[in-house]
């Protein structure tokens, strides 16, 4: 079966990787919703994005996912939209909405680190988004 894929501008790839983390455990979490909409509204790479494309974006992701090869194609996707200088920028989007909930789920774990794979993250630099998404997202 071929799947019909849209192109991706940079900052619909950097939506799709944050709804990729939320949809990964097979649930939306409003927080972690919140989250996207969030960076969305106040991320500055995000300045001249057009926010009524989340849902475009998100409902691509969603109809990958639902077939075998589809996260090849999804990070596919990413990585032709997607300048190197922001696959950092991708991850710590990503982790923030992982950590929205004050929880990583097996499926959120597993989908971060298939992230780090696919954008070739340096172990060192992950290490630190990731402790810095947690930080920033701890209660008392």
């Amino acid at each position: 079966m071929t799947i019909d894929l849209p192109s991706f501008s940079p900052c619909d790839a950097l939506v799709a990787v944050m709804v990729a983390v939320s949809a990964s455990d097979q649930t939306y979490r409003t927080s972690e919703l919140v989250a996207i909409q969030r960076s969305v509204d106040h991320t500055p790479v995000f300045a001249n994005y057009d926010d009524d494309r989340i849902r475009a974006v998100s409902q691509t992701v969603m109809t990958l996912f639902e077939h075998e090869d589809g996260i090849d194609a999804l990070f596919g996707l990413i990585r032709d939209a997607l300048p190197e200088k922001l696959y950092e920028t991708a991850y710590a989007l990503a982790c923030d909405v992982g950590a929205a909930d004050g929880r990583l789920y097996e499926g959120e774990v597993a989908m971060l680190a298939e992230i780090r794979h696919q954008l070739n993250i340096p172990r060192l630099h992950a290490a630190a988004i990731e402790l810095s998404a947690q930080v920033r997202h701890r209660v008392l």
